[in-house]
């Protein structure tokens, strides 16, 4: 696998090879018709995988990127291929008031909101506690975990009985990492966050639940991964490769859609046998 790095937050459209989006042979069955989803981070990786199938299932999609146009460009072309409507929302989602404009843009252009995936995250490697400054700790959690809170906040405003929300975990909160401490604690805070939620909201017929993703290849690997951490990812699994983000959007759908409706404060492990390892 030929790789280089990249500067954060990445772009797919740089990345040799290309994460693959959707299978060639994903057939959609309507399971999203006249639906409406929110996609953070959606802009690339398992973000743009998630629009797309959810596109091809049926579902208009609105989707909340930091500041890769053309990547959010390329998801939105690909949406639209589909025979659905794409709205761009450039922003940092870590401002509250972004959140609350995402979510009654969506609503305003798109006519309601459905299912919210909550999807934006970035780590920065370090190999020991001593090494996270009180700098990148505040901005990983900042980065990580607030988004979650501001976005879901406003977006239950527009959401009832049969809608979905879906939060980005991960397989580190799980089993933990070494050299990801700071990162690992946040997705520990999600997948907390989505226990809780599921509680809170369960009697207004709203479903929560969360993906944990293992070793997935996304442009958040390439530019905060070295070369020689790009060629051994995912290796350590029992299937010896990294994932693709094509192998994570059929999960979201199966959460976001009327076939996981007595599913909720639940988490979907997607990675390579990882606790096999």
């Amino acid at each position: 696998m030929a790789t280089r790095k990249q500067a954060s937050p990445g772009n797919q459209s740089t990345m040799n090879p290309q994460p693959d989006t959707i299978r060639d042979d994903y057939r959609g069955s309507g399971k999203l018709d006249g639906k409406v989803a929110l996609v953070t981070g959606g802009d690339s990786g398992i973000g743009r995988s998630v629009a797309v199938h959810f596109a091809r299932e049926g579902a208009d999609v609105a989707i909340l990127y930091l500041s890769e146009d053309g990547d959010a460009r390329d998801t939105a072309d690909m949406v639209e291929a589909e025979g659905r409507r794409c709205l761009l929302i450039r922003g940092d989602a870590r401002r509250e008031a972004r959140c609350r404009s995402a979510v009654a843009r969506t609503v305003k252009t798109l006519g309601r909101l459905d299912v919210l995936v909550n999807n934006l995250a970035d780590h920065v490697p370090q190999d020991t506690l001593e090494d996270i400054t009180p700098a990148q700790l505040r901005d990983t959690f900042e980065n990580n975990v607030f988004p979650f809170f501001h976005l879901t906040r406003h977006a239950l405003a527009h959401m009832g009985k049969g809608s979905a929300i879906i939060n980005t975990g991960s397989v580190t909160s799980f089993r933990g990492s070494d050299h990801l401490i700071d990162y690992a604690s946040t997705k520990g805070a999600i997948e907390t966050f989505t226990y809780s939620l599921a509680k809170n909201v369960v009697e207004r017929g709203i479903r929560v639940n969360g993906v944990a993703p293992g070793p997935i290849w996304t442009p958040l690997i390439a530019s905060s991964f070295s070369k020689k951490e790009q060629r051994e990812f995912g290796r350590n699994t029992p299937m010896k490769r990294p994932g693709q983000p094509s192998e994570l959007g059929p999960a979201y759908v199966y959460l976001a859609s009327a076939d996981s409706s007595y599913v909720t404060g639940q988490f979907l492990h997607v990675n390579g046998g990882g606790f096999m390892g």
